[in-house]
C-alpha cells in the first residue's frame, strides 16, 4: 500500500470539492426540467395605465360652470358632474327608464361642453357661462330638488346620478366637434329638419320618425282664444270667412309650413310663438265668438324628442341606439381630452 502524505491528501481533497460543488449547485436548473417561472419586466409609464376610458366620471368632476340663479339672481359655481345631474333633474322625469335618462344626460353634457370650450356666454350675465332657464338647460340644486321630489328624494337622485356617471364624459360629435344637441318634449310623429324651425340646414338635425310620442301625455292639447284676441296677436283679418287662413306649405316633419292670411303669408313658426302653442302642428276652427285650435306634440321639434326616447327605451334600446336615431350620423366621442384643456386654463 502506497503512503500519501497527508499535504497531497488534502490538495487532492479541495480540488475534487471545487468541482463538484458548482455541478451540484447548477444541475436542479438544467434544460432537462420544466421552468415554472420567470423574472418579470414591466416598464409601462403610469400615464399608460391611467388613460381614462370612454365612460370616465372623474373628467365630470373637475370642471366647474357658473350658473346664473333667475330666481335669486345670484351666480352658482357647480361642478360639472353636479350640474348635469341638475339638469336632467330639471329637464326629464326621473320615472322615465334609464336608458332615456342616460340619452339625456349625454345631450346635455354635450350642450355645456360645446358651450364652454366654444366660450360662448350669449344669453348668460357677466360672470356666468349659462342661465337654469330653457334658453339654456333648465337647471335645478339639491335643495331643490329634496323640495320638488319629498320623500322621492332618494331614489330619483340616485336614478339620475347613475344615468349621468354611466355617460361619464362621453359626448356626441359630428365631424369630430360637438354638436348642437337639440331636444324638446314631445313630437307630432316625427322631428324637424333644421332648417324647417332655424336658419340653416344641420346634417345631423335631419327629421326622423317618432311613433312612440303618440303615448305622450302632452301629445295633444287644445287652446281657446277670441276672434279678436287671434287677430290682434296676429296682425290679420278673419271677418266672417268660413275659412280662416289657408295652410300653403308643409315642413319635412309634417308641421304647419305657411299659412296664407288673404295675401299675408306667416310661417307655422311665427303663428306658434305669437298665439303661444305648444306645437307648430295645429289646427283651428271657429266656434262662436271664439277660435279653438288643437296642437300636435310639445316643443319645436328639433332633435331629440324626449318621451319619443322613452318610449324607445321602452322597448328595449339603449341609449346608444337612442341618441343616433335622433341625431343622424353621429358619434359617442369621450371628451376627456377637451375637459382637461378646460381645467388646464383655470
Amino acid at each position: 500500500m502506497i503512503k500519501i502524505k497527508p499535504l497531497i491528501l488534502l490538495a487532492s481533497l479541495l480540488i475534487a470539492l471545487t468541482i463538484i460543488i458548482p455541478s451540484v449547485v447548477v444541475l436542479p436548473f438544467s434544460n432537462t426540467q420544466k421552468t415554472s417561472g420567470k423574472l418579470g419586466e414591466d416598464v409601462t409609464k403610469a400615464s399608460a395605465k391611467q388613460t381614462p376610458t370612454v365612460s370616465s366620471p372623474d373628467a365630470d368632476t373637475a370642471v366647474t360652470v357658473s350658473v346664473f340663479r333667475s330666481a335669486k339672481k345670484v351666480i352658482e359655481k357647480v361642478p360639472l358632474e353636479d350640474y348635469l345631474v341638475g339638469v336632467v333633474a330639471a329637464e326629464m322625469p326621473a320615472e322615465f327608464k334609464e336608458e332615456a335618462l342616460k340619452a339625456q344626460a349625454l345631450a346635455a353634457r354635450t350642450y355645456i361642453v360645446n358651450r364652454l370650450i366654444s366660450k360662448d356666454t350669449i344669453g348668460a350675465p357677466e360672470g356666468a357661462q349659462v342661465t337654469d332657464t330653457q334658453i339654456h338647460q333648465v337647471y335645478m340644486n339639491d335643495a331643490e330638488m329634496r323640495r320638488d321630489w319629498g320623500q322621492d328624494y332618494t331614489w330619483k337622485k340616485k336614478k339620475i346620478i347613475e344615468a349621468v356617471r354611466s355617460t361619464g364624459a362621453q359626448i356626441l360629435t359630428y365631424d369630430g366637434k360637438p354638436i348642437d344637441a337639440l331636444f324638446f318634449s314631445t313630437g307630432n310623429g316625427y322631428t324637424e329638419d333644421s332648417e324647417d324651425y332655424w336658419t340653416g340646414s344641420i346634417p345631423y338635425l335631419r327629421s326622423v320618425s317618432s311613433p312612440w310620442d303618440k303615448e305622450s301625455p302632452k301629445f295633444s292639447n287644445q287652446k281657446v282664444l277670441t276672434v279678436k284676441q287671434f287677430e290682434a296677436k296676429l296682425g290679420v283679418k278673419i271677418g266672417s270667412s268660413s275659412t280662416i287662413g289657408k295652410i300653403v306649405a308643409r315642413t319635412t316633419g309634417k308641421r304647419v309650413g305657411k299659412v296664407n292670411f288673404n295675401g299675408k303669408v306667416l310661417t307655422g313658426k311665427a303663428i306658434r310663438e305669437k298665439l303661444d302653442l305648444k306645437s307648430s302642428d295645429f289646427t283651428w276652427l271657429r266656434k262662436g265668438d271664439n277660435i279653438v285650435i288643437t296642437t300636435k306634440g310639445f316643443g319645436h321639434g328639433v332633435g331629440m324628442s324626449q318621451y319619443g326616447a322613452n318610449g324607445m327605451a321602452e322597448e328595449g334600446a339603449d341609449y346608444k341606439k337612442i341618441v343616433k336615431h335622433y341625431y343622424q350620423g353621429v358619434e359617442i366621442t369621450s371628451a376627456v381630452s377637451m375637459l382637461s384643456t378646460l381645467t388646464a386654463q383655470k
